[in-house]
């Protein structure tokens, strides 16, 4: 079965965060989706406009969390807990917040994406042109670069793709250049 058929079954063919029937889409679930039923959810498409754009928000639409957050499908709380963090000047929001319990697993997936973090604190990677970079991109090598730990030279105009970013340092990344992971600094890499 395809993980659209498997998505509309598991949420009855309803927007899994506001229960709408129209405009249904999956959406996975960001940094490291990989598309499968576990990390993706079935969302209306005014639901994933607002996830996506922030600046488009309408704290009136998300009073749906209050149900939705108690999903027991991961991905589906893992949204409920950002949006709430992302509202959680209105009151309502930080109540629910305060109520909603996630496993320290789950509570590190759902602050990925820099989510509760505020601005001043969060790690933003940029590469050599000072371009942002997110998880999923790919990058370029500007310079030969030596391996540690091996006898491997990742060459000047070597292609990385799907690139993860380190959480904790914000000049470093990962990604697999000749089919080996490994660690690359922000300054040696252009975004593609």
């Amino acid at each position: 079965m395809s993980i659209v058929k498997k998505l509309y079954a598991r949420s009855e063919s309803k927007c899994e965060l506001c229960g709408s029937e129209d405009n249904l889409e999956v959406y996975k679930v960001p940094p490291t989706s990989k598309g499968t039923e576990n990390d993706s959810i079935l969302a209306c498409k005014t639901c994933i406009d607002q996830i996506e754009n922030p600046d488009k928000i309408d704290a009136n639409h998300w009073h749906c969390l209050n149900d939705s957050m108690w999903s027991e499908v991961s991905a589906v709380q893992i949204i409920a807990w950002r949006m709430l963090t992302r509202l959680r000047a209105e009151g309502w929001s930080q109540d629910l917040l305060d109520m909603m319990y996630l496993d320290e697993e789950m509570l590190e997936w759902a602050q990925a994406t820099g989510e509760g973090v505020d601005e001043e604190d969060k790690i933003i990677h940029r590469d050599s042109n000072g371009v942002v970079l997110e998880a999923g991109d790919s990058v370029v090598l500007i310079k030969d670069l030596k391996v540690k730990g091996s006898s491997m030279v990742a060459k000047q105009g070597t292609a990385v793709r799907k690139i993860s970013l380190d959480h904790d340092n914000e000049e470093y990344i990962e990604g697999k250049v000749d089919g080996q992971h490994i660690v690359i600094i922000t300054k040696y890499v252009k975004k593609l």
